[in-house]
């Protein structure tokens, strides 16, 4: 999803809610600067503010990239499948993970499942991220890198972990670019 769109969305379910940016911000532990950022589409954030975010509205995360309701089963068609959702965008460089929502229109789910491209990230731009919930992934293609409660581990294609999404952990690519399928749920 590009980033305006993301934020338009955020902004839509804020006024909605008769709250103000401040309120928000105070409501989901984010600086009413960050707030500001991302409705305005200048920041490109982690799952863990959006997880807040989404929270705060009381909405599923997918709702930020929900076009259409869908009836079950909901079958998603490769050629059909783009990108929703760049993230670890820094200044003056290319995004690092780019989200492909493989539920999007299924508005009753209690699963994101994504198809996530990686690209390395300068190790001083790696931050970990926390939130409520679980993550499930299973690298497709590459070597993806995973920090978890302090310990660093390498996962290979083929290679699965599963874990509780509020220690602080980052994912990312190790070396060269990788493809995951990762399934996170969070709680209502």
């Amino acid at each position: 999803m590009a980033a305006e769109k993301l934020g338009m969305r955020i902004r839509k379910y804020r006024e909605e809610r008769n709250l103000s940016r401040g309120d928000l911000a105070q409501a989901c532990n984010v600086s009413e600067e960050f707030l500001g950022e991302l409705e305005e589409s200048s920041v490109y954030p982690s799952i863990g503010p959006l997880q807040k975010i989404a929270r705060a509205l009381n909405v599923r995360l997918g709702t930020f990239m929900d076009d259409v309701a869908t009836a079950d089963p909901l079958i998603c068609r490769k050629h059909d499948v783009t990108a929703d959702l760049i993230m670890h965008k820094a200044a003056g460089r290319a995004a690092t993970h780019e989200f492909y929502s493989l539920a999007k229109g299924k508005t009753d789910r209690n699963m994101e499942p994504f198809f996530v491209e990686l690209s390395p990230e300068p190790e001083e731009d790696r931050k970990l991220s926390s939130h409520e919930g679980e993550e499930f992934i299973l690298v497709n293609s590459g070597r993806m890198l995973l920090v978890y409660a302090g310990q660093t581990h390498i996962l290979e294609a083929g290679d699965t972990v599963y874990y509780n999404s509020i220690v602080p952990h980052y994912v990312g690519a190790d070396g060269g670019p990788a493809n995951i399928y990762a399934v996170i749920y969070y709680p209502r």
